[in-house]
């Protein structure tokens, strides 16, 4: 069990003009369990980077100390463990037990111990599958298990928790969660978690932080307390507090047929099984259609087929106007006939800077340069991106991210477009900021599909909700 403290920490990246955090103090006791609450962009996950050594003085600048055990967090890298939100970032083998024992590797330990603590870390995640499994053919809640197990192998005496649950469907998060519950019963760590669904955590933690902008220091203590008198701002300042209603913004009438898919199908080589099987549908101009189902019912594959980005192994994605099926139309074009919008933000950055993202589109479609520079405006301070004109996508916060990724597929103009867990990884307000530029998209008439396990997000939004079972529609709702 060791503390860590904050000492008058600052840190800006580079290519930054503002500050992350500022002026951080803080400090945690040996052994204790602490929930750090935030909004997006309050610099939470710059505080765990910092403690996990991560920072290093090329990728920014640093003002005050971060301290671990009373020495500098960069070299106490080997007494600290972090498990990010994208479990993929993590796992580097091509198999399960392999990818446990590489950290033990790294660490010098003796191969005669090794593969008992990897086996010993894998069964207290609760790892449902031998240690020969293929890392590619696990689910995202089985990856983040397995991420989970190489950083309890290594018997870290700081953990650090990055909204471990944020990127998973809900059935993957419940898994997670009760792995965390067990794992954690074993080990007398100090941890410290960041998470938005405050609810879903509670148990785990016996103080709460919660900062505000730049790393304030809003409220401190235990976690009934904090909740009870700060709640209402919590709620506002985008945390995820439990039983504060959230808004809706239902759909009016919607117009003529944006796009048509026709019987999708496929079949992976190699299998017999089909991914989608027989799905025929319409979306219509000004409406938002949520495609929802439990894992492996075919969602994502639903979207890349309708959306022209995966061809299908029958049936065809149509938009009025456009003879061609749309995985046969040249990437310019279908540009501005459909955009997507993917689940994880930063897999369709393809540029240095904010401003040049989202010209992108515009310049492949080969719009003059005039009317790009008005719409890359236009898009800029309709999402609030302006002061972020010439950062790096890949410095963004969650939220940042995802509305860059959003103005990023609405910058050719398309009529359609398609989200894929637009929801995941965002904070309350963030979350309710999505929804209402997605109202607002869909009100001025362009037609979106949205995949999705967000319960709250399809109630808000959807006029449809088509549900998936084993690639087949199961069931269609309208409200």
């Amino acid at each position: 069990m060791i503390p860590v403290e904050f000492r008058g920490f600052a840190w800006r990246h580079a290519g930054r003009r503002a500050q992350a955090v500022t002026g951080v103090d803080l400090r945690v006791e040996p052994g204790e369990r602490v929930l750090l609450l935030g909004p997006s962009g309050s610099g939470k996950s710059t505080l765990l980077a910092a403690l996990a050594g991560l920072l290093t003085e090329d990728s920014g600048e640093q003002d005050g100390d971060v301290l671990i055990d009373g020495q500098p967090a960069t070299g106490q890298r080997d007494r600290v463990g972090i498990l990010f939100q994208d479990p993929e970032t993590q796992l580097v083998m091509a198999r399960s037990g392999d990818d446990v024992a590489f950290g033990l590797e790294n660490q010098a330990v003796p191969r005669d111990r090794i593969w008992p603590r990897v086996h010993e870390s894998l069964e207290a995640v609760g790892f449902p599958y031998a240690i020969d499994r293929a890392t590619h053919a696990l689910s995202g809640g089985e990856q983040q298990r397995l991420a989970l197990a190489g950083v309890l192998a290594r018997r870290p005496d700081l953990i650090l928790l990055d909204e471990p649950t944020a990127n998973l469907d809900p059935e993957g998060a419940r898994d997670v969660r009760e792995a965390l519950r067990t794992a954690l019963a074993d080990t007398q760590a100090t941890l410290i978690v960041v998470e938005h669904r405050v609810a879903e955590i509670l148990d785990l933690v016996d103080r709460v932080i919660a900062l505000g902008p730049g790393g304030a220091l809003i409220a401190d203590g235990p976690a009934a307390a904090v909740l009870a008198e700060h709640g209402d701002h919590l709620a506002a300042q985008g945390v995820w507090v439990p039983g504060v209603p959230l808004p809706t913004r239902p759909s009016a009438s919607a117009g003529d047929t944006a796009l048509r898919g026709e019987s999708l199908t496929l079949v992976h080589p190699g299998t017999d099984t089909p991914a989608l099987d027989d799905v025929s549908f319409e979306l219509r101009q000004g409406e938002l259609l949520a495609v929802t189902g439990p894992n492996g019912s075919g969602k994502s594959t639903l979207a890349l087929l309708a959306g022209g980005l995966v061809k299908p192994t029958r049936g065809r994605s149509t938009v009025p106007g456009e003879p061609r099926p749309l995985h046969r139309l040249p990437a310019r074009r279908l540009a501005t006939r459909v955009g997507s919008v993917f689940q994880d933000p930063e897999h369709q950055f393809v540029t240095s800077t904010v401003k040049d993202e989202l010209a992108f589109g515009p310049r492949q479609a080969g719009w003059p340069k005039d009317r790009v520079e008005t719409r890359v405006a236009e898009l800029l301070e309709r999402l609030r991106l302006a002061p972020l004109a010439n950062a790096n996508p890949h410095t963004l916060s969650g939220g940042e991210a995802r509305r860059l990724s959003v103005a990023g597929a609405l910058a050719a103009a398309p009529g359609v477009l398609l989200l894929d867990e637009p929801t995941f990884g965002q904070d309350r307000r963030t979350w309710g900021e999505l929804v209402d530029l997605t109202a607002d998209i869909r009100d001025e008439g362009t037609a979106l599909l949205a995949v999705t396990h967000d319960r709250d997000f399809a109630a808000a939004l959807a006029g449809r909700e088509l549900v998936l079972g084993k690639g087949r529609i199961a069931e269609e709702i309208r409200r």
